[in-house]
């Protein structure tokens, strides 16, 4: 597999080699061993979630507190998603920036999210499938939300989603600006100290 960082530092898109055959493909969609060699630390997995989504339905922005927070390995079993990494580590270098990648059945990418990144995608197929490999379970009192449509933080959403569908969750959650002045944003200095941290754990 390919590993590749994104603009977004500790962020990562991973593309892997496919082998086909008249059966159909095979492929690794995750190498723990790979990504450590990339990130410094092994992926300690404590869930795994799937979500299906109609065409247009958006899913964040999404982040959890740091310690421990969640860091994502996501990739997209069927149909297609623009996958959003955002940066909302207040003190980063590309805080309030975001990238993108193109998650879907034919290229079968996977994204890396860090711990302290916000996180989102929208569907641009009915029934696209997401599934996710994160490191801590869900625990909805350390679980935050940006609202996705923030313009601060002016995602771009293709003409190929069509109508935007989102969660009353998810529009009704501050936009960046006001996250940041009520000190609900991970800092750049406590993730990166928390991913030496994991790093000298190994």
């Amino acid at each position: 597999m390919q590993i590749r960082e994104l603009s977004i530092p500790d962020s990562y898109e991973i593309t892997p080699k496919q082998f086909g055959d008249s059966r159909g493909v095979f492929l690794e969609w995750y190498r723990f061993d790979r990504l450590e060699e990339t990130i410094g630390h092994r992926l300690e997995i404590a869930q795994a979630n799937t979500s299906v989504s109609k065409r247009g339905s958006v899913r964040g922005i999404h982040f959890a507190d740091i310690p421990p927070s969640q860091a994502k390995y996501v990739t997209a079993v069927r149909g297609a998603v623009l996958d959003y990494i955002i940066d909302i580590r207040v003190g980063s270098p590309t805080f309030g920036q975001w990238d993108s990648v193109l998650l879907d059945d034919t290229d079968r990418r996977a994204v890396y999210i860090a711990e302290g990144l916000g996180h989102c995608f929208v569907a641009l197929t009915d029934d696209a499938t997401v599934s996710y490999l994160v490191t801590a379970p869900f625990n909805p009192g350390r679980e935050h939300g940006i609202n996705p449509l923030d313009a601060d933080i002016g995602l771009v959403f293709p003409p190929e989603a069509g109508e935007l569908l989102l969660s009353p969750k998810d529009t009704d959650a501050p936009g960046l600006a006001e996250s940041a002045a009520s000190g609900l944003l991970p800092t750049w200095a406590d993730a990166k100290a928390f991913y030496a941290a994991l790093n000298e754990g190994k």
